[in-house]
């Protein structure tokens, strides 16, 4: 038996957990099952194939029922009481990933024409060539084998497809779901992610009676290795923020905690800012993420000046810095990911600061929901048919004024 085949057969014995392949050999002639295990006899000896035996088709038909393991059956044409035509058509409306191998007379060609038509893989002659039935089991094996491996896949892609439905929703359940907004102040956010789930995320939360906690991160990587590390570091943004902490303090927190144990050295740039919605003052760090712009209300924009700080996860032990700003009435913060600025379109050129600035030039009288959406259209519009490459989210959050 060549080596190929004898390595299929190995594989099809391991996905049936160590068990021989079964195989039913139908044929009323009594002398051949005592040829067949003969024949076969080292193969039954290393638990590689298995035998059983019926006279006719309803009594395959009954040991099919009986044992789900078996799987390929050899049956002769001429039988009593069921024919092998007529089993072979029972097999393919009844049990259609068992394989059939056809025997008969080597000039019964329209009865072997008849069987192949009605789902038979292969078939042999009469008197049988017992070499030629080993050759012709083997590649019905292989086949099978392929078979297997092919269904295994599929269900494979099912489960992941599945678990990739689950990760979509919890990673959507996460992010804010309505939108602060009270006299003084409005906001919106969107993320879009380049695969299933990404790695990109927003948060809005309530400090107190004045004061409101907006962030914006960009983990490295992508998939769900890069959501799982996001929701990690969103939670702990999250809950030392509540406690009071000033936005230097929470990233520095943030960043020890990501940085213990992070054999896959994951990083997220992440930028946090509390806005005094009494004062106007807005108090921010910035993990080396994109600068947020500040459009006002003239329509001026501004980036706001980084505070020199690392993505976190990478450096244990950073003094993190802050900076603050002073907004006016209708000023606007934009927070975006490079998913915005880095979007290419025709030629690779990429989307770019330069257009992020003079589109919200134009744009500034917007309500909020309106300037991240038409960011996030012309974006789109910029990058014509090339697939989105990475995450893309905006942030708008708009300072009313007391």
């Amino acid at each position: 038996m060549p080596d190929e085949l004898e390595t299929t057969i190995a594989e099809v014995v391991s996905s049936s957990a160590g068990g021989p392949i079964k195989i039913l050999v139908v044929d009323d002639e009594v002398d051949l099952e005592a040829l067949v295990l003969q024949k076969f006899r080292r193969r039954i000896r290393r638990n590689e194939l298995a035998f059983d035996f019926a006279h006719n088709g309803k009594e395959a038909m009954a040991r099919l029922d009986e044992d789900d393991d078996i799987a390929m059956v050899i049956s002769d044409i001429n039988m009593p009481v069921m024919d092998g035509l007529a089993l072979l058509k029972q097999l393919n409306e009844t049990k259609p990933n068992i394989r059939s191998v056809i025997v008969s007379a080597y000039g019964d060609m329209n009865n072997i024409r008849t069987a192949m038509n009605r789902g038979a893989f292969d078939f042999v002659t009469k008197p049988i060539d017992f070499t030629d039935l080993e050759i012709t089991i083997d590649k019905t094996l292989k086949h099978l084998a392929l078979v297997r491996e092919a269904l295994s896949n599929r269900d494979q892609l099912v489960a992941l497809s599945h678990e990739l439905d689950v990760a979509r929703d919890m990673q959507a359940s996460v992010l804010p779901r309505s939108f602060p907004a009270t006299d003084r102040y409005k906001t919106h956010g969107l993320m879009i992610p380049a695969k299933e789930v990404g790695g990109d995320f927003y948060d809005f939360f309530t400090l107190g009676e004045d004061k409101l906690g907006v962030a914006i991160g960009d983990v490295s990587g992508k998939g769900i290795p890069a959501a799982l590390f996001m929701m990690a570091c969103r939670t702990l943004l999250r809950s030392r923020a509540l406690e009071g902490g000033a936005p230097d303090q929470c990233l520095g927190y943030v960043n020890d905690v990501l940085s213990e144990d992070n054999e896959n050295c994951m990083f997220v740039t992440l930028f946090y800012g509390v806005l005094d919605t009494a004062s106007g003052v807005f108090n921010y760090c910035n993990g080396g993420h994109n600068p947020p712009r500040v459009v006002h209300g003239d329509g001026e924009v501004a980036a706001l000046p980084t505070t020199r700080d690392v993505a976190l996860g990478v450096l244990p032990g950073h003094g993190f810095n802050h900076d603050s700003l002073q907004l006016q009435a209708e000023d606007t913060l934009f927070l975006y990911t490079d998913g915005v600025t880095e979007a290419e379109g025709p030629g690779s050129e990429e989307f770019g600061e330069e257009r992020l600035d003079d589109l919200l030039g134009r744009i500034d009288q917007a309500d909020c929901a309106e300037v991240t959406s038409r960011v996030l259209d012309h974006v789109r519009e910029f990058a014509g048919e090339n697939p989105q490459s990475d995450d893309i989210t905006c942030v708008a959050l708009r300072y009313h004024g007391h």
